[in-house]
């Protein structure tokens, strides 16, 4: 058993000292829930009240600063990690370091650590990649998810953080937005099945649960976060933060569903959308967010902003910072996630207490909801981490799951010319067999956004994982010769005798308003190389992308076509296995594949519906019996 540090030892026995010399009923858990929260609020100053409210970024969050000012909780931004391929063992001593502060505040109230792990532990280095969303909706397998949601619940707890950001439950109705690729479908029903990933996270909700109250069932789940509420992906032409132009029977139709499933199914915590309905800010949306959410959907988890959520509420940003907390705060939003100016941000909000702009009632509805997530989810009981989960960070067996998600998640979209025999499943053994393309052997770009750093990273020395290029030839007969050229010119591909080419072209990653895209193009050398290897030799099209891009001008030359998404670190295997036959193909698409940007925004039901594939399409393939 490794030790832990001994500034730990201590803090924790002058915790258990404070509990024996004076009976604090907010810390037994054998009391009511709602009795520990009364008890605890009932010893609360505004300032430790407002400090529960107050989420900072990791890089800011010292011992000290977490004891002054009584911050709630703290976050790691996109990239933001304790040092470069950190350790689960330097995660869980960054975030016990910092937990160290709060527990030696008067109260003892822990923080709470919150991260963006939404296709797995995306932060982290080895950590399991998951594939993203958008290729998780083509499966329409609500178990699977779930076996996701418990896989990355044990790999978050395992560096010591307990509140995961996710899921995106966004219905992207227009793939030129930048952050289609988080979400799982344009239809809101295979949205709403995909929300079973909150009970893998958080843990099966029990039977006697009232409506809209948060679960966590303990050391090995976290807290969950459906986001962003709401209407986040219906904005005018796909552009991220921007305005979602739709009447009120609409947005609950298409948008709000999967809310309503969330909420029953017990999710902790909701955040809110940087993007407006109608041209009101959400962030500033008390009709929708304490209205709707809080009052007729009866939830009773906690409401947390986006990043710099508030200031944002103002174009440009921050340009009123009191009318910005204002409005947030009236809104209905418990925790602002300020990152790095929280001085400005407590002093604002104290002062607009003590004028009566913001209501007492209001500071403790907030604060209510924050205990009572930290109540619910032990943090009172068990606040300091510990490395007993440090072996199932990017464990064989979460491998094994991501791949197979891979695979599941793949879509045949052609399998063969007009008038020939099908090309897929390819054969293991023969000659000679080429692989080309810039997304053949590029860890990164198969895992796009959101992994390592915000904006994703290229190559393939991010994190752990098989590119498809070497899972073709772990895939292989030994006797096949396997040829790489990432753009080989036409001449080279027609004179050197190969039976067959599998070509991966794709998007390059990207992350919210970065990936917004008017045109929708393959990246160069992409285009380039389908014309030179399909236009020789039979191939097959394996494209690595965050949503449906323009494939119509080569479709003719592609003997097969594969959508593969961002299949993650696993996602390699996951497609040579459905390539050689040890699989077949299954998915279904889970957005509509349009000929042209011009037709966007399309989706199904349109009265101008005229796909290139349908939503609903992917052609079946069987496994190879000798497989």
């Amino acid at each position: 058993m490794r030790m832990f540090p001994m500034f730990l030892v201590v803090v924790l026995c002058l915790w258990g000292v404070s509990t024996e010399a004076e009976y604090l009923k907010y810390k037994d858990p054998k009391q009511p829930l709602n009795s520990r929260i009364k008890d605890l609020m009932g010893r609360m100053t505004l300032e430790e009240k407002i400090g529960q409210m107050t989420q900072i970024e990791r890089k800011i969050a010292t011992p000290d600063v977490m004891k002054n000012y009584f911050i709630g909780s703290v976050l790691s931004g996109g990239g933001s990690v304790p040092g470069p391929k950190a350790s689960a063992e330097e995660w869980v001593n960054m975030v016990n370091g910092i937990q160290t502060g709060s527990l030696s505040t008067r109260l003892g109230i822990p923080m709470i650590y919150g991260i963006d792990a939404v296709h797995g532990h995306n932060n982290v280095y080895k950590a399991t990649i998951f594939p993203h969303n958008v290729g998780l909706g083509v499966t329409r397998d609500p178990e699977l998810l779930k076996r996701i949601g418990a896989a990355t619940a044990l790999e978050v707890r395992a560096t010591g953080i307990p509140y995961a950001f996710a899921p995106c439950i966004a219905v992207c109705r227009d793939p030129r937005w930048g952050r289609c690729y988080e979400s799982y479908s344009e239809d809101h029903r295979i949205v709403q099945l995909m929300t079973d990933i909150i009970p893998g996270l958080q843990g099966d909700l029990p039977t006697n649960s009232r409506k809209g109250v948060p679960f966590v069932s303990g050391k090995t789940k976290v807290a969950a976060c459906a986001k962003h509420f709401v209407g986040d992906g219906g904005t005018v032409g796909g552009i991220d933060e921007s305005n979602t132009v739709i009447d009120y029977d609409k947005l609950l139709k298409i948008h709000m569903p999967a809310y309503f499933d969330s909420i029953k199914k017990g999710v902790a915590t909701v955040m809110v959308s940087y993007s407006s309905w109608n041209g009101k800010k959400m962030h500033a949306n008390h009709d929708l967010v304490t209205g709707f959410l809080k009052n007729k959907l009866k939830f009773r988890g906690f409401v947390i902003s986006d990043w710099q959520g508030i200031d944002r509420i103002t174009n440009p940003p921050h340009m009123n910072y009191s009318y910005s907390v204002q409005a947030g705060i009236l809104a209905g939003i418990d925790m602002i996630m300020v990152p790095e100016n929280f001085g400005e941000f407590i002093d604002e909000l104290k002062l607009q207490v003590k004028n009566n702009v913001v209501p007492m009632s209001r500071i403790d509805d907030a604060v209510r909801r924050i205990l009572r997530v930290k109540f619910v989810m032990g943090l009172f009981e068990n606040p300091i981490a510990d490395l007993s989960l440090s072996d199932k960070l990017g464990s064989q067996e979460h491998r094994e799951l991501a791949r197979e998600a891979a695979r599941k998640s793949l879509v045949l979209l052609k399998n063969g010319k007009h008038g020939s025999k099908p090309l897929l499943p390819l054969p293991k053994k023969t000659s000679k067999i080429l692989v080309a393309g810039s997304h053949a052997d590029n860890l990164g770009y198969q895992c796009g956004g959101w992994t390592i750093e915000w904006q994703g990273v290229q190559g393939n020395d991010l994190t752990a994982g098989t590119t498809i290029l070497g899972a073709i030839k772990k895939t292989v007969d030994p006797t096949t010769q396997v040829v790489y050229m990432e753009n080989p010119d036409a001449n080279f591909v027609k004179t050197s005798k190969f039976s067959y080419a599998v070509v991966v072209v794709g998007e390059v990653p990207y992350a919210e308003m970065f990936g917004d895209s008017s045109n929708l193009t393959i990246s160069e050398p992409g285009p380039t190389v389908i014309s030179n290897v399909c236009g020789s030799i039979k191939c097959v099209v394996v494209v690595v992308s965050g949503r449906p891009v323009v494939i119509e001008p080569y479709l003719s030359q592609i003997d097969a076509l594969v959508a593969a998404w961002l299949p993650g670190s696993e996602g390699g295997p996951g497609v040579a296995d459905a390539l050689f036959g040890d699989h077949g193909f299954t998915g279904k698409l889970a957005r509509t594949w349009f000929k042209s940007v011009d037709q966007l925004p399309m989706n199904v039901g349109d009265s101008h519906y005229d796909p290139l594939f349908p939503f609903g399409f992917g052609l079946v393939t069987e496994p190879r019996k000798e497989n």
